[in-house]
């Protein structure tokens, strides 16, 4: 293992291979690895902020559900457009000067939510001034902390040798999707302080059965953007300071070849389906709770936190804790493992949604009011959440076994650009199917949802048999 790096002017480490120890720094790999899982859990967290405050400003008469969903969309749009950007950037730009800019350009979009919220008890609901515009701009903009995904894990892998990527990747993906459940967490807490004065705060119970004579909770929503600008600048000297980069070098054209193999395409397709799930449930789920139930449960002693957190929370745990099963079973098994688990998770999400029944009618600008069995409802959310996590630790142990080194990380952040339009394809298919588009539109928000978790049953099953065949049975043509 190498005691001293020897580094060119710009910080790019000369002599590097993972697989030599004699050219391998565990101490420089791990740094890495810390520093950039640091960033990339700042930056789920901007890109899923929308999606916590969304229930608010809809609650608070800003916006109404379909403006709410369509704010929730926005994100996971720029987030797989984005990640078609930074899959490129690894071998171009370097490690360094990656992830140190990137931390960077995340702290805009927040300087414009944390001078849009400042003003936003003045508006009208729906939107009808520029600020819904405005809003629906600065959503798409913290589409960047989903982007820098596709730079992030393909450059972490370049520091790892092949049998400890699993446990690399499985870390930094699984810890930084944590970032997911910290900005559902802690926004709660944080908007019951008003930052910038308390003539900011937006009032809140817009939601149908509630007593007008009771006076409303105020919340501040720019404390939430103002507290991430301060971690953001703290990566940013972070990366720029203890960042090197590794000489791994290509253009364009030469990274574009992985398009030519075919398990690039099945392998986007299994990662479609767990990514795919994780992050398009965990961007919908707080509305989803919000339109379904009367009164979302809290946790008193997290200050008040609704359950929403605990989705992304679940599989975000268990693709850190499964990252090192993969790396002793093998990733393929746990793919296959995860895709019937989705399957049957999925089954009793829609027995829950089966039993929703209407328990009040909503103003015509909204869906009718409805009651989700919640016990079971969350426990096949919960399992489906699970799932998707295992799913996501194992499909990253595959794609280093089946491809090399330049080709894995090109195709680590292909398949992460595609499956991160999750949030923007749940988005859209449930405001469409519970007819928000129409303003007026009436029924049972949970029975009409169905057709979203019966598609995921479709592509899990479609997902098991890809996986089986080709990576995963005795003599597969890429075992992994």
């Amino acid at each position: 293992m190498a005691d001293t790096l020897s580094t060119t002017s710009s910080g790019t480490i000369t002599d590097w291979n993972p697989e030599d120890p004699k050219a391998w720094s565990s101490r420089q790999a791990w740094l890495t690895l810390w520093v950039t899982t640091f960033s990339l859990i700042l930056g789920f967290m901007v890109w899923y902020m929308v999606s916590v405050i969304a229930p608010m400003l809809q609650n608070g008469g800003i916006v109404d559900k379909s403006h709410a969903f369509w704010l929730t969309a926005m994100p996971g749009l720029a987030g797989g457009l984005l990640r078609l950007v930074w899959m490129f950037f690894p071998p171009i730009l370097g490690t360094k000067k990656m992830v140190a800019w990137s931390t960077v350009a995340l702290i805009l979009p927040m300087l414009g939510w944390l001078w849009l919220l400042m003003g936003l008890q003045n508006q009208p609901q729906g939107g009808d001034h520029l600020s819904f515009g405005l809003m629906m701009v600065l959503a798409f903009l913290t589409g960047i902390g989903g982007g820098i995904f596709s730079g992030y894990m393909p450059s972490t892998s370049y520091f790892f040798p092949k049998a400890k990527q699993g446990v690399a990747l499985g870390l930094q993906a699984g810890i930084g999707n944590f970032g997911v459940a910290v900005v559902q967490l802690l926004t709660p807490i944080l908007v019951t302080v008003a930052v910038f004065g308390a003539a900011h705060g937006l009032a809140q119970g817009n939601k149908p059965g509630t007593d007008p004579a009771v006076p409303k909770p105020h919340v501040y929503l720019q404390t939430a953007p103002a507290f991430i600008i301060i971690l953001l600048i703290i990566s940013a000297v972070l990366a720029f300071v203890l960042l090197k980069s590794v000489p791994i070098k290509a253009n364009f054209r030469q990274q574009i070849d992985i398009f030519g193999n075919k398990h690039t395409w099945l392998m986007t397709l299994i990662y479609l389906l767990t990514f795919g799930c994780f992050s398009g449930l965990a961007g919908t789920f707080a509305l989803m709770l919000n339109n379904m139930v009367p009164h979302v449960p809290t946790i008193a002693w997290l200050g008040g936190t609704t359950i929403a957190f605990l989705g992304a929370f679940t599989g975000s745990l268990s693709r850190v804790i499964w990252g090192p099963l993969c790396d002793r079973f093998g990733g393929a098994i746990w793919t296959l493992v995860s895709a019937l688990g989705i399957a049957i998770s999925s089954v009793i999400v829609i027995i829950a949604l089966k039993g929703t029944t209407i328990i009040a009618d909503a103003p015509t600008t909204q869906v009718a009011k409805v009651q989700v069995p919640l016990p079971m409802f969350l426990t096949g959310m919960l399992m489906l959440f699970f799932f998707a996590g295992v799913g996501n630790a194992a499909t990253f142990k595959q794609m280093p076994m089946i491809f090399p080194p330049r080709q894995a990380g090109g195709v680590i952040g292909w398949t992460a650009a595609i499956a991160a339009f999750g949030p923007f394809i749940f988005s859209v298919s449930i405001n469409a199917l519970t007819g928000a588009g129409t303003g007026n539109a009436k029924g049972n928000f949970g029975q009409n949802i169905i057709p979203v978790f019966v598609a995921v049953i479709i592509l899990a099953l479609i997902c098991a048999v890809i996986d089986f065949w080709f990576y995963a049975r005795p003599g597969a043509e890429a075992k992994s």
